[in-house]
């Protein structure tokens, strides 16, 4: 098998092995040089690559390619173009040149730009991004690329992604350049976790709610949830381990290193973790996976659920976003064995303490979704206040540093677990904390706020760009120091004492945490429309622009695009709710009321004197129950036609969360009051227990 695993990997890739074995000498020398230096490729090199590329892509069996990018809905977008150029003499040749492999021009109007561009104004440019690799595709050749308008705004996702690569690396390759250490650049690195659910397809096809919205909008509780904790690393069912032998095959072939499967915490819930990679070509591959994930399912007879909660009362899905600073040889985030001696690894945890908490409000804005909203202070879903855990021995540093008293942290405990044929080995002192939104995690930080649905690239972004701001004050201040060691000290003592607020390895779930953060001015947005005016904040947006990011203009187009989008989000939903509750629900719950009514009637037209107490109470709760529904749709419909009359879209957005939601809730409560009553027979939607449970 692991010759079969090395012969797959990266076979559909046309990567650095490909381009050295293929490529004229010359022409990969300059190709690599764009890749690793960022130099201008020239039109004649590219039209050598792209002729070696469309020969290796036919190869693998493509016809077509395409610019393969990520406008700002978060997924990824394709327009398939062939190879075949038709010649006089009725023949064919295939043809693929180093303009059109450098840049496109897809149709731009229809793809969300919060302002940016008109329908009337419809051209966009698609731009190689060469450091991420080209791959085929269901026949087709995919170039990743970036997206933007004529004028040159980022309409997409990886444009201010990359560019917030590049600030941070500049900025801490200025540090390192200060500890004597010259490098050509520094590259943040992401590992990132995909949680997601699988259940029966047939039992998806039955549900309008998951099929319109990717959850569950009805459902009373099953009787078993996940509280016997039996499904976490449990034994994988046979069809699910089916799907993820597959899974694991079409993505090795992808070059994506896919390493870790493993059942998650609810029932049917599952994660799937690479091995880290550069933070682009990470996010590229993680929009890779989401892909075949939903393709693959239904050839084994499921569906793919990547909403971050598909099911009320057990754990949403997340995606843990593991990042890091690394140059060529060397992790900027590993403390080493002594992190208190460990200068150049304060100076960037530092970095990364002050951004965090200076850009909290920012960074809370990339993981700010309707279906995040249902997730965070959750099962397993850290808070909606961001804060840092650094572990205890960090801790203790951070500690003695501020308070200026000796460093006397805890020295690694050796853990005997009682059985002589096991080892005794280490405890790693960063333990983990599941309720942290930030957690250190030995060399990295794991930022486990983000949903499962979600574009890493907004996450990263605002990361990489925040941590640049701070290591470039450093640098300016450190770089004319007398004495470079005693300046860095103090800097760190300073960072340390102005922002140890946002360090908090407690319980992050307790009421005493929110009233504690309080105090100490960590803001704590709790849903999309409140946490979303960040974007528009001058401090971020001064931000942005300085390391030339985004714009202003690009940022407020973000900030209408998202409104806008959650706006939308909750209208689908609370219009699917309606449909449901008014064509399928109440009609079965007053045809199972109209047969518990004819039993009661032929009981009582035999005897009298026989009982229909049980009939009498069913009916009395269901229809009670079918009156809140009637009543509650009415409430719904009428807080939907007013959110949808307002113009502008904050105060739309804002309609729609406090007035909507809460009537949407309403409606849930009254039927899932009555899916417990009716007949199953009778009831039209599967439960919980069925497809949390299918086996």
């Amino acid at each position: 098998m692991a010759a079969t695993v090395m012969e797959l990997y990266g076979s559909k890739v046309f990567n650095e092995h490909e381009m050295r074995e293929r490529l004229p000498s010359s022409t990969y020398k300059s190709l690599k040089a764009t890749i690793e230096k960022g130099q201008p490729l020239d039109l004649e090199v590219a039209n050598v690559v792209a002729s070696v590329m469309k020969r290796w892509a036919i190869e693998q069996g493509a016809t077509h390619y395409t610019h393969w990018f990520q406008p700002l809905t978060g997924i990824t977008s394709e327009k398939h173009d062939g190879f075949v150029s038709p010649q006089p003499d009725g023949t064919a040749i295939m043809e693929f040149s180093g303009k059109e492999l450098i840049k496109g021009e897809p149709d731009a109007s229809s793809f969300p730009s919060g302002g940016l561009r008109a329908t009337a104004e419809a051209r966009g440019y698609t731009a190689w991004d060469p450091t991420s690799y080209a791959f085929v595709k269901d026949d087709t050749l995919c170039i990743p690329t970036a997206f933007c308008s004529d004028t040159g705004e980022a309409l997409d996702k990886k444009t201010p992604l990359l560019r917030s690569m590049q600030a941070i690396s500049d900025q801490a390759c200025q540090v390192l350049h200060l500890f004597g250490k010259d490098v050509p650049r520094v590259a943040t690195t992401v590992g990132p976790e995909q949680e997601y659910f699988l259940v029966k397809k047939e039992d998806y096809e039955a549900r309008q709610d998951l099929i319109l919205t990717g959850r569950t909008l009805f459902g009373a509780p099953s009787a078993k949830g996940q509280e016997l904790e039996e499904h976490y690393f449990g034994v994988i069912r046979p069809e699910v381990s089916a799907f993820m032998k597959e899974l694991d095959e079409e993505l090795w072939k992808l070059g994506v290193p896919a390493k870790t499967k493993h059942n998650e915490v609810a029932p049917c819930q599952h994660e799937l973790a690479p091995i880290f990679d550069t933070t682009n070509v990470a996010i590229d591959h993680n929009l890779l996976t989401m892909e075949m994930m939903k393709k693959i399912a239904p050839k084994y007879g499921l569906v793919c659920l990547q909403h971050e909660k598909p099911f009320e009362g057990v754990n949403g899905s997340g995606k843990h976003n593991n990042w890091s600073m690394s140059t060529t040889h060397e992790n900027l985030l590993d403390p080493g064995d002594t992190p208190m001696e460990n200068l150049q690894f304060l100076v960037f945890l530092a970095a990364v303490i002050k951004a965090v908490d200076e850009y909290a409000d920012l960074l809370r804005t990339s993981v700010a979704t309707p279906g995040n909203d249902h997730r965070l202070g959750a099962n397993e879903a850290p808070p909606a206040i961001i804060s840092i855990f650094v572990g205890e021995e960090l801790e203790a540093v951070i500690d003695a540093i501020a308070s200026d008293s000796p460093y006397a942290g805890p020295v690694k405990m050796k853990m005997d677990l009682g059985v002589d044929v096991l080892p005794k080995f280490s405890k790693d002192t960063t333990d983990r904390n599941r309720t942290s939104p930030f957690a250190f995690t030995g060399n990295k930080f794991e930022f486990r706020m983000p949903g499962s649905a979600e574009n890493l690239s907004d996450a990263n972004t605002i990361l990489n760009t925040a941590v640049a701001k701070e290591l470039k004050g450093y640098a300016d201040e450190l770089e004319g120091a007398e004495d470079f060691t005693s300046a860095a000290i103090a800097l760190i003592k300073r960072t340390i004492r102005d922002h140890r607020r946002v360090i908090f390895n407690g319980n992050g779930y307790t009421a005493e945490w929110e009233e504690e953060a309080a105090r100490r001015g960590l803001p704590n947005k709790k849903n999309t429309p409140a946490a979303l005016p960040a974007l528009i904040d001058p401090k971020n947006i001064q931000l942005m622009e300085d390391f030339g990011v985004l714009t202003k203009i690009e940022m407020e187009s973000r900030y209408e695009v998202e409104m806008e989008h959650y706006s939308k989000i909750i209208n689908i939903e609370a219009l699917t709710m309606l449909e449901m509750a008014r064509k399928q629900l109440l009609p079965a719950i007053n045809a199972y009321m109209s047969e518990v009514a004819n039993t009661a009637a032929s009981k009582l037209a035999v005897s009298e004197a026989i009982s229909v107490r049980s009939e009498t109470k069913t009916l009395t709760r269901l229809s009670t129950d079918a009156d809140a529904m009637s009543d509650a749709i009415d409430a719904l419909q009428a807080a939907v036609d007013t959110a949808e009359a307002m113009t502008d879209e904050s105060a739309k957005a804002v309609s729609f969360h406090d007035d909507v939601l809460p009537k949407m809730d309403a409606l849930r409560a009254a039927a899932d009051d009555a899916e417990t009553i009716c007949g199953e027979d009778y009831w039209p939607l599967p439960s919980y227990s069925k497809m949390l449970y299918y086996v």
